[in-house]
């Protein structure tokens, strides 16, 4: 059976990278989480002072971005890839809301795409993965053979993000939760450095009212489709 990449891009907590660990899992592919990868650079930022109340320092993050180490080991425990940076694991940290805050003004600059987006496609370069992000289908692999746009309404994916960070043990509020997705919704729209936008010959799902399940259900038909073709 002939190996494929599968684009998954689409908007913030919109289940994307649930649904494509799912289908990874279920198809025997590798699961790559691009957004971890520009997480992992915050989190980064965050503990060596490149980020401060005076901004975003991009002139020391440049001469830093060498330094920045990141990879993706899996968990025997869950069988999930977790990401680690620079030889520790920080899956948990990445996800913590200081970094949501920061995470898309640091998406938007170029010089720390252009890095990441080179790494993205060399781990691409054997086919048999499902990468998640913004620009997937548009700019990393936009030769991908299956190309999926998740969304969801702003106000369904604020109450996902607030019940997964609660089940973690982080308390927020919802009104928090909407604004910050919100914000980056305008902030990966409008950036000038490969802006989220649905590729051409992407197949679009609103998966506002779908159960796991459905979704799950719904990704493996448009896989096989895919393959067949």
């Amino acid at each position: 059976m002939k190996k494929i990449v599968i684009a998954i891009d689409g908007f913030s907590s919109s289940g994307k990278s649930t649904m494509a660990k799912d289908l990874a899992k279920s198809i025997g592919y590798i699961y790559i989480d691009t957004g971890a990868m520009y997480r992992a650079v915050t989190l980064y930022c965050l503990m060596n002072g490149i980020i401060t109340d005076k901004g975003i320092n991009t002139d020391l993050l440049e001469s830093e971005i060498g330094k920045i180490r990141i990879d993706f080991k899996n968990n025997e425990t869950t069988g999930r890839r977790e990401t680690i940076l620079n030889g520790v694991n920080v899956e948990e940290d990445i996800r913590k809301m200081d970094v949501a805050n920061w995470v898309s003004p640091i998406a938007t600059i170029g010089f720390v795409r252009r890095a990441l987006v080179a790494l993205q496609q060399k781990m691409g370069e054997r086919k048999g993965i499902v990468m998640d992000g913004r620009d997937i289908g548009t700019v990393v692999f936009p030769n991908a053979e299956l190309k999926l746009f998740i969304t969801a309404s702003p106000e369904v994916r604020a109450q996902r993000r607030v019940d997964e960070l609660k089940a973690k043990g982080e308390q927020v509020s919802y009104e928090e939760v909407l604004e910050n997705i919100k914000t980056r919704d305008h902030i990966d729209s409008t950036r000038k450095e490969s802006p989220l936008k649905q590729a051409d010959d992407a197949i679009v799902l609103d998966n506002s009212a779908m159960t796991i399940d459905e979704q799950k259900a719904w990704l493996l038909v448009q896989y096989k489709k895919a393959i067949e073709e």
